[in-house]
């Protein structure tokens, strides 16, 4: 039989295997850490892609501005990868900000390819002052950044 994937809300019990999702890309240095306690006060923020009831992927949005929000903390477990999970919770997370009426979804990314097959485009870092002031003012990248910088305009 199939295995059964299904994205939903994440809720409090789902706190430890989002840290080790998101833990695990952090060490390789392509995500940034998040700690069990943020994880927690930011848990309505997340969504996660479960296959026969193990949470093996996650998203969040971070809101930006009243027009911007931000895809976070995408993720998928190792043994998960390629079955289209990701744009799963990409799908999800772009009818969030549907729903929250946020017309901009932006994300830093190594993956270029996998945000251009789920309809965003690439674009210039500097049009997200929102993101510059927020995050990058604290990270160690912040003057040789070699992410990628995507959006996906809603209609």
């Amino acid at each position: 039989m199939p295995a059964v994937a299904v994205c939903r809300q994440a809720n409090l019990a789902d706190v430890e295997p989002l840290y080790n999702i998101i833990e695990g890309y952090a060490r390789r240095g392509i995500m940034l850490p998040r700690s069990r306690k943020v994880l927690e006060r930011q848990i309505q923020d997340f969504v996660v892609a479960e296959v026969d009831g193990e949470v093996v992927g996650c998203g969040s949005l971070c809101k930006l501005g009243e027009e911007l929000v931000e895809i976070r903390s995408l993720g998928i477990a190792e043994g998960h990868k390629g079955k289209g999970l990701g744009s799963m919770l990409v799908e999800q997370l772009v009818e969030e900000a549907r729903r929250q009426a946020i017309p901009k979804v932006m994300a830093l990314t190594y993956e270029v390819s996998f945000f251009l097959k789920n309809g965003f485009a690439v674009v210039e870092k500097e049009i997200f002052p929102e993101k510059v002031w927020t995050d990058c003012v604290n990270c160690a990248k912040q003057h040789c950044c070699d992410e990628i910088a995507v959006l996906k305009i809603l209609d």
